[in-house]
């Protein structure tokens, strides 16, 4: 249930763990490539993905080199703000929909790809499951739920667990980099934090797919308690939701407008206004992970089953890494309850410690922030050590 980057990768390890017929179930009957957001993936993570065979050298991707940390301190500091510090960050960044196409085109032809077909309901019991979809129903020997952070497959299957609102909002744009203003400012192989009082954003450049690059921004911080989000829900009770490009309120562009003429140095708040209104988009912040992978004849696998705060810089990672895990489980068991709790003994610790860390960043970095304009580099390297807590930044390595 899924076809996007995490069903895709579950497609193909369901495949080369020996399934015999697959079926994916993708409500949205649009293309997925046209998504042109931005993710990173350590070179650590991509070297084990590679030798994998999730990801490999043919997908485009950029490679960064350093973080560069920044915080406004009035104009004597120039444009790009007073930099307090840099750190390594041998990270390669892609463009979700360029990623995702490389993906789905490795998805074999024999896996029945069906798009725009929503499934309504699943149930297990026994040694099987059954599958609702308006074309009827399907019994199937396993579902695997590879359906984002609004899984129905995990509604299904742990009702009375939700995810819960953070307390805080991500924006995201994405646009051209030949719009960028003043580009030899700034290093391709820069990842740039911009840090402020109660917040930050990241920076940095992704591949467009056909050979250029994209900026793509992300921007923490809490709104005032006051301001109508106008996402017509109370995000403490209710269901996860967020507004798609070119859909926010007057007054979130309003709240966007000041951090970035109040907040950020003027080169960093000049190029997020640079972003257009269908290039935005906003996330709530959510914190959820089920207390088990599997159930029945259930699975889950990456938001659908873990939700941890982007800035473990580790989503699309954990994904991949839960569709190895299963391949391995697939291929190597001999019983489908023993495929099942190998899946299910890894992922779930590894979903657990993501949302910890993920808790943990979201904390320093925008409930709690530091004295940002009194740091300097050592004062840096000693936060940023205790805020991530042992260098799980960018995903934990696979156990072998």
């Amino acid at each position: 249930m899924g076809g996007s980057i995490a069903g895709c990768a579950a497609a193909l390890a369901a495949y080369r763990g020996g399934a015999d017929e697959i079926t994916v179930y993708e409500r949205a009957a649009g293309h997925l490539a046209d998504r042109g957001v931005g993710l990173a993936v350590h070179n650590s993570r991509y070297a084990e993905l590679d030798s994998a065979g999730y990801l490999d050298a043919d997908m485009p991707w950029v490679q960064l080199e350093r973080r560069r940390w920044y915080v406004r301190d009035g104009s004597a500091a120039g444009p790009l703000g007073h930099e307090i510090g840099a750190m390594a960050f041998p990270f390669r960044t892609y463009n979700w929909g360029p990623l995702w196409r490389e993906l789905r085109g490795r998805v074999p032809d024999s896996v029945a790809f069906r798009s725009g077909v929503a499934v309504e309901q699943v149930r297990t019991g026994g040694e099987e499951a059954e599958v609702d979809t308006a074309e009827g129903t399907e019994r199937v020997d396993l579902v695997i739920g590879a359906d984002g952070y609004r899984s129905v497959v995990r509604a299904a299957a742990f009702a009375g667990v939700r995810p819960a609102y953070a307390g805080y909002l991500a924006w995201r744009g994405a646009f051209p980099a030949d719009r960028l203003a003043d580009p030899e400012l700034w290093a391709e192989e820069d990842c740039v934090y911009v840090v402020f009082p109660g917040g930050h954003a990241i920076v940095y450049r992704i591949p467009d797919g056909v050979g250029g690059h994209r900026v793509n921004w992300v921007l923490y911080t809490a709104p005032p308690p006051d301001l109508d989000l106008g996402l017509g829900l109370d995000l403490r009770l209710t269901a996860p939701t967020s507004l798609p490009p070119g859909g926010l309120t007057e007054a979130l562009s309003s709240h966007l407008t000041y951090v970035c003429d109040e907040l950020l140095p003027p080169y960093w708040g000049y190029l997020v206004r640079t972003t257009t209104p269908d290039e935005l988009f906003l996330q709530p912040m959510y914190d959820y992970t089920a207390p088990r992978y599997t159930t029945g004849r259930v699975l889950l696998m990456g938001d659908a089953a873990t939700v941890a705060r982007p800035h473990t810089g580790a989503g699309a990672v954990k994904a991949l890494q839960d569709a190895t895990v299963l391949e391995s489980a697939f291929a190597t068991a001999t019983t489908w309850p023993d495929a099942l709790d190998t899946y299910d003994t890894d992922r779930t610790v590894a979903g657990a410690a993501m949302v910890d860390l993920g808790r943990r960043l979201g904390h320093s970095l925008v409930e709690e922030t530091p004295p940002w304009r009194s740091m300097d580099q050592t004062a840096l390297e000693t936060w940023w050590k205790q805020a991530d807590g042992g260098g799980a930044f960018g995903g934990r390595a696979l156990r072998r």
